[in-house]
């Protein structure tokens, strides 16, 4: 990576989740591994007794340069191998005999995908966390203004009234389900790697299943059935849950930043303290957290096609596309991290301009009713006069005019509607209130059941079962 990427990668993520993927989080993981393959083998009588302490005692990379085993490693096609050769120095110079059990009938991929399960293990806990950040925040909005209208807008056009809480339903349904889904999909992915040569074990013997469930266990991760070296579904499948909830916070950072345009201003994220700032236009509030929510979501789909174009992978040892996946994996949570991160912030101190939403309304004119005025006189005219009848009275309404005036107008015209037709019932019909009720009521059973399942989240902080 160039010092450019990094630097403008920098923007878009966050320093907690760039440490989970740098180059001494990973080689830490694969020294974890190497530690507790050595302890559960002296356990199962595979090596001495002696050999564990001895192994375990140089597997902290503070030991070890970095730089010199990630060149090694481009050089050999695999960071274990350099990294397994340094190790076994590394113990000799303490206890030589111990030496001779180092990474006894592991391979490389073992290693590695072990340690980049540990490393994932942590993203994915930043990322329920701060999920559960802006999910609460979010529902905190909603609490607020749920009851306010503003414009419902289709095609990007003005459509019919909502509320401010129909609209959140729409943001706050996705994460949770993201939520319920992440922890699912992790239980299942987040597991040892131990196959051997080809994944049958066969140097541990019929000790092999043995010394996968001690690992397992000092490592907290879920022992699988048997070595996943080329199945990759359900490590692809947890990209593919992180992908998704990049393309749901895009979409959250697409309404805010519509909402926040000047000639709108219905929403807008904090600003202050050079937040969002212009280096030429002093007037300017950009909507920073949506921009690196939607960079992330720009960015999500290629990574997780990637991974996805990386399964049909040969045999019993992938040849480039195990490794293409490698480099992928670290992007995918550095985008969704900065995304969630940025948005969460950005909610905890979203302002909702209620007044201006409610002008946005009045200055249609009452064009935004003309569907439920259309439904009013449907019975007397016919569901396709009374539609024309509205759509040449709407091109005619005027601030002067409005359109509840114009069908006014049409009523009085027209004795049949007149006598079925009263005033109030029109004027109900134009309610801008009114309207927001439904739509809150039309949301209220989808906003009990996820603030129950907010509240059951939190109440159980994420963990991987074991």
């Amino acid at each position: 990576m160039t010092a450019a990427v990094a630097l403008f990668d920098r923007f878009l993520s966050t320093a907690a989740m760039a440490e989970v993927f740098d180059t001494a989080a990973i080689v830490q993981g694969m020294l974890d591994f190497e530690a507790a393959l050595a302890r559960a083998q002296a356990a199962e009588g595979l090596i001495p007794a002696g050999a564990a302490p001895a192994i375990g005692a140089a597997c902290r990379h503070e030991r070890f340069d970095l730089d010199a085993l990630v060149v090694a490693g481009a050089r050999a096609g695999s960071l274990a191998i350099p990294l397994v050769k340094a190790l076994t120095a590394a113990v000799a110079a303490a206890d030589a005999p111990a030496s001779a059990w180092v990474h006894r009938g592991s391979t490389s991929q073992d290693v590695i995908d072990t340690a980049m399960v540990l490393a994932t293990r942590r993203a994915v806990g930043l990322i329920d966390a701060r999920l559960g950040d802006l999910i609460r925040a979010l529902l905190g909005v909603a609490q607020a203004h749920g009851d306010t209208p503003m414009l419902g807008r289709t095609l990007m056009q003005p459509a019919l009234v909502i509320s401010v809480g129909f609209k959140l339903v729409g943001w706050v349904a996705p994460l949770v389900r993201a939520r319920q889904r992440l922890r699912a999909v992790a239980a299942r992915a987040l597991q040892l790697q131990l196959g051997g040569a080809v994944g049958t074990l066969s140097v541990m013997g019929t000790a092999g299943p043995a010394v996968a469930a001690r690992m397992a266990r000092e490592l907290g991760l879920a022992a699988p059935p048997g070595a996943w070296h080329t199945q990759r579904d359900e490590w692809v499948a947890l990209g593919c849950e992180i992908g998704l909830l990049c393309g749901s916070l895009g979409k959250i950072a697409t309404d805010i930043a519509l909402l926040a345009q000047g000639e709108i201003a219905e929403m807008a994220e904090p600003s202050g303290g050079g937040r969002g700032g212009s280096s030429a236009m002093p007037h300017k509030r950009n909507p920073v957290a949506s921009m690196t929510a939607l960079a992330a979501a720009l960015r999500a789909p290629h990574r997780v096609a990637a991974l996805l174009a990386a399964m049909p992978q040969a045999h019993e040892r992938g040849l480039g596309d195990w490794q293409a996946e490698l480099a992928e994996w670290p992007g995918l949570f550095l985008s969704a991290h900065g995304a969630l991160d940025a948005l969460a912030e950005a909610a905890a101190g979203l302002t909702v301009d209620g007044a201006r939403m409610r002008r946005n309304i009045e200055a249609l004119n009452g064009l935004v009713f003309a569907e439920a005025a259309a439904m009013l006189l449907a019975p007397q005219l016919g569901k396709a006069r009374a539609q024309a009848l509205l759509d040449t009275r709407s091109r005619a309404a005027t601030d002067a005019q409005p359109l509840l005036a114009q069908v006014r107008q049409a009523v009085a015209a027209d004795p049949a509607l007149a006598a079925t037709l009263t005033p109030a019932a029109l004027t109900a019909a134009f309610d801008v209130d009114a309207a927001a009720r439904q739509a809150s009521a039309a949301a209220a059973p989808q906003w009990a059941a996820l603030r129950a399942t907010a509240a059951q989240l939190d109440a159980q902080p994420f963990d991987t079962p074991t």
